[in-house]
């Protein structure tokens, strides 16, 4: 009768009542996570359904929807397994968000202000004088949702850029500088 060894193993599953399993993998963003949104998850039946992520969702963390797989008595479930897209700008640490902050030369030894984006908006961050870039700094509350209710924090490692296309008064004073 043909049909593969998925066939005959839904075929044994219905026989013993139950209906079968179906596994899926649901790639989300961190907006969405961050926002406990709903999204769509396509079957491998045809079916779509609408999954709310939890709150405090973790990267590959399977969800359970029960009743929702092959029909049966009882109908299998669907197991979802969140899988987090990579973000342009953030990296992942389970709840904690990573990134790079680029900053001006002048900013990095004067001290001044950065704007830094994070899941929710973009925010003023003050920079000591002397920032040098070997020490991240935290923002408590800015990274992605726990299931405690909080939140985890956001890590900014600043990123020390020159200006495009050179400073000519920089150039001058380092290589008077130098030559002393």
């Amino acid at each position: 009768a043909g049909g593969g060894p998925r066939a005959e193993a839904r075929a044994q599953a219905q026989a013993r009542g139950r209906g079968e399993d179906v596994a899926v993998e649901a790639r989300v963003s961190l907006e969405d996570v961050a926002a406990h949104a709903k999204v769509r998850v396509e079957l491998p039946t045809g079916k779509t359904l609408d999954v709310q992520l939890p709150e405090g969702v973790s990267d590959h963390q399977q969800i359970r929807l029960k009743g929702q797989g092959h029909p049966g008595t009882p109908p299998g479930d669907v197991m979802v397994t969140i899988v987090f897209e990579r973000h342009p700008q953030f990296r992942v640490h389970g709840h904690d968000l990573e990134i790079d902050a680029p900053v001006g030369l002048e900013d990095a030894v004067l001290g001044g202000r950065v704007r830094v984006p994070t899941l929710s908006g973009a925010i003023e961050l003050n920079l000591a004088a002397g920032t040098t870039g070997a020490k991240e700094l935290r923002i408590k509350g800015k990274g992605l949702p726990t299931k405690s209710g909080g939140h985890g924090n956001l890590y900014v490692k600043p990123r020390i850029v020159l200006p495009e296309g050179g400073d000519a008064e920089l150039e001058a004073f380092l290589k008077a500088r130098r030559a002393r």
